[in-house]
């Protein structure tokens, strides 16, 4: 049986089983969130009226307190009953493209650094998304699902680009470090999460990024340049070795095409790179001020809470700070 869900003036239909979240994104009603596996707690809710069941929910992100007094997490609790729920923050409210399922077909596999490896997969039919947004990918074989960034600019609808790092014993891993073959075909849902490229910014922007958590950021440069080739741009790539370091050759590439680009590697566990020890310290030691900076960020959560608090330390304003946090698979 399916029930409405109301948030404000708006409310959809939310099928049997399936999530708050799910119902309104498809429905393209924007909605806050990023893991989308309860354990960021970002799609978080207050039920006003009407019952859910929370499901899948982590206590550590949702306490039984919490529940109790009549929070949800959107991505994971199903109603029960014609619910109603709080509308989002009017600041907070993003670009939403409509939620899809699409299938793709894999088209090539290759291995770009140490335990790093491109995948590029095209799509029956285009899907609209946000530079800087992921899409979520079914294992073949079975029911687990796994969440990969698109490095690809949204002016590449159908092609579509991830950076896969190998995870020892992981389920995506055993398939894509092992038996995926040029010309699988598998589906894919998308487009997901807020960490998206805003395009009325002006003014420098500074993009730090840890292992492949530069391939949003890829995404979100390559758009930026195309709307304002100009623009001034410095992205920092953190890794832990050498062998890690993937796409020095594109960059490179795009600083001799874009004069306002800066690329740097920073290798923290050996010398090497451009320069040795950890992107916040070389961010920091370069730019006196950051106030008219527009910052991105993503990479591991310890990653991303030391970037930001870089970025603070250079003045960078709070609200022009973009990040997402890699989280464990759920």
């Amino acid at each position: 049986m399916s029930y409405t869900v109301t948030t404000g003036t708006t409310s959809v239909d939310c099928g049997p089983e399936q999530p708050i979240l799910d119902a309104f994104l498809r429905s393209g009603v924007w909605m806050p969130n990023s893991c989308n596996q309860g354990t960021c707690g970002t799609c978080r809710v207050k039920v006003h009226s009407g019952s859910v069941d929370h499901r899948n929910s982590p206590e550590g992100t949702l306490s039984q307190a919490e529940r109790s007094d009549g929070y949800a997490l959107a991505c994971q609790a199903t109603p029960c009953s014609d619910t109603s729920i709080d509308p989002p923050a009017a600041d907070e409210v993003a670009t939403t493209h409509a939620l899809r399922d699409f299938v793709a077909t894999v088209s090539e596999v290759r291995d770009i650094a140490d335990d790093t490896r491109r995948v590029l997969l095209t799509l029956d039919e285009p899907l609209t998304f946000s530079a800087g947004q992921y899409v979520e990918v079914t294992v073949p074989g079975g029911s687990a699902k796994r969440q990969y960034s698109l490095a690809n600019p949204p002016t590449e609808p159908k092609l579509l680009e991830l950076h896969v790092r190998r995870q020892p014993g992981g389920v995506a891993s055993e398939w894509l470090f092992g038996t995926v073959e040029v010309g699988d075909r598998i589906d894919i849902t998308g487009p997901y999460g807020d960490f998206t490229f805003d395009e009325d910014s002006t003014g420098p922007m500074a993009l730090l990024g840890g292992g492949t958590g530069l391939a949003p950021l890829k995404g979100i440069i390559r758009h930026a340049l195309a709307l304002d080739p100009e623009r001034e741009i410095l992205l920092y790539h953190g890794i832990r070795t050498c062998a890690d370091v993937y796409d020095a050759d594109f960059f490179r590439e795009l600083e001799d095409k874009h004069p306002g680009l800066r690329y740097v590697t920073c290798v923290s566990r050996e010398n090497g790179g451009d320069r040795e020890g950890y992107v916040t310290d070389a961010f920091v030691k370069d730019v006196s001020s950051a106030k008219e900076f527009t910052g991105y960020i993503c990479g591991s959560e310890k990653f991303v809470e030391a970037a930001v608090k870089s970025f603070k330390r250079r003045r960078m304003s709070p609200r022009r700070i973009r990040r997402e946090k890699f989280t464990a698979a759920g």
